[in-house]
């Protein structure tokens, strides 16, 4: 019966895939998910599981409190760097100018951030959580109609700058059968959608900030909703899956334009070889369009968590990959946790050397 129930579920959420998946990026949000590799799906039962899978609000009976802040960007080919080096660039050599020129074509940025109050309660098995938060998407990428080139001695061009901010009151209810052997979870959210198209032309000797060009924000309101379950067939071992903007909501852009967020499917594992290790992966089933144009984001995450005296410390890391970008690199990331009596501190992060892609997170946190 459990196997016909976990089946028809999974059936059930691959029925909201459409056949081309054109959704914003899975964000990693809060520190224990970014320290272990960006993986949450299976692990999160904290008050972050109304993000993460609603079903994990019901795999434990704890009252949890916290305020997270998690930041993660992505620079290709060295867009910051070139774009330092053209705002000093000397105008007056057409061979280097046109050097700088070549640099940065090609050139793109992505970023994500998330950030907000989150809190979670229970009822016997039933189980509630809500957060008022902010995720956020943009990126920034070389105007095809107006490609960085020189011209009588100095460099010119422009970059596009797309973004999306999810501005979210969300309610999440979870329940938790035969003695926490599955939990399903369900998650409400009304959104506020703040929209940016900007430009930004660059030319050589001024200086340029990306994020001071995305423009006044277009606001629309919108609904959406978030499903998941957790199956734990034995103590040590635990599946999750979740399905987030079932509803498909839609948000007005400055330029005309419809800013649509489809379906994200993502699943999970976790294995504990011991009660104070905790081994877990994630990995995205949708390939989601990003706001850079050509770049794709499906990720595979990967991290473990070790915790000492009654996880007073926890120590954690991973590592993550981008699957859909050929020329991304595996990403490394670590974390720290200190729990003194019910008070929680987090911090977690990882850097990509080669892209200069970072990923940040820090939060506080009350568990009862």
């Amino acid at each position: 019966m459990k196997h016909l129930i976990i089946r028809s579920l999974a059936i059930a959420l691959l029925g909201f895939i459409p056949t081309q998946v054109l959704a914003v990026e899975f964000a990693v949000v809060g520190p224990r998910a970014a320290g272990m590799g960006g993986a949450g799906v299976a692990v999160t039962t904290d008050a972050l599981a109304t993000y993460w899978n609603p079903a994990g609000l019901a795999m434990t009976q704890t009252v949890d409190i916290r305020i997270q802040a998690t930041g993660q960007g992505v620079d290709r080919l060295g867009v910051r760097q070139t774009l330092d080096d053209i705002k000093n660039f000397t105008p007056g050599n057409a061979t280097a100018a046109q050097g700088l020129a070549d640099r940065i074509n090609g050139g793109t940025v992505s970023a994500a951030a998330a950030g907000g109050l989150y809190f979670k309660g229970h009822f016997g098995e039933h189980a509630f959580g809500f957060n008022v938060s902010d995720v956020a998407t943009g990126g920034a990428f070389v105007d095809p109609n107006n490609r960085f080139r020189q011209v009588g001695g100095n460099v010119q061009g422009a970059f596009l700058l797309r973004g999306l901010e999810a501005r979210q009151a969300a309610f999440s209810y979870a329940y938790a059968f035969a003695d926490k052997t599955f939990a399903i979870g369900v998650t409400a959210k009304a959104i506020q959608g703040a929209a940016y198209a900007g430009s930004a032309t660059v030319t050589g000797g001024q200086d340029v900030t990306l994020t001071d060009n995305l423009g006044k924000a277009k606001l629309s309101s919108a609904f959406s909703v978030d499903v998941g379950a957790i199956y734990r067939p034995t103590s040590w071992l635990r599946f999750g899956v979740v399905a987030k903007d079932l509803t498909q909501p839609e948000f007005d852009a400055p330029d005309g334009t419809k800013l649509k967020m489809l379906p994200q499917v993502r699943g999970g594992v976790a294995v504990n070889p011991y009660s104070s290790l905790t081994i877990t992966a994630d990995m995205d089933a949708t390939s989601n369009k990003t706001f850079v144009p050509g770049i794709k984001s499906q990720v595979l995450s990967v991290g473990a968590e070790q915790t000492i005296l009654n996880e007073f410390l926890s120590l954690r890391a991973g590592a993550f990959k981008n699957v859909q970008d050929a020329a991304s690199t595996i990403t490394p990331t670590a974390g720290i946790g200190l729990r003194i009596f019910a008070l929680r501190v987090d911090v977690g992060g990882g850097y990509d050397f080669r892209e200069r892609g970072a990923l940040a997170s820090g939060s506080v946190s009350l568990t009862f």
